[in-house]
């Protein structure tokens, strides 16, 4: 059902971007429950964005460690 899928997936972006703001790394759980109280199909698509959009975040800084890591190896044997 792609309302349920767009509907989460832009809340997802916004409890992200509250996330951010609040400090919360675990809010998103918090608006799971909320939601799931009226809609257990859309709190599924809500966490499932979620969970995505995290696991997507974590990869993305563990990618650029990696590399920023290999470049002060490279700079430091250079010099």
């Amino acid at each position: 059902m792609a309302l349920v899928d767009d509907l989460a997936d832009r809340l997802a972006a916004d409890v992200m971007t509250a996330m951010d703001e609040l400090g919360d790394d675990r809010f998103y759980i918090e608006v799971g429950k909320v939601i799931g109280t009226s809609s257990p199909s859309l709190e599924e698509a809500f966490m499932t964005s979620c969970r995505l959009r995290i696991s997507e975040t974590r990869a993305r800084r563990f990618i650029e460690d990696r590399l920023a890591a290999l470049r002060r190896d490279k700079k430091s044997h250079a010099g």
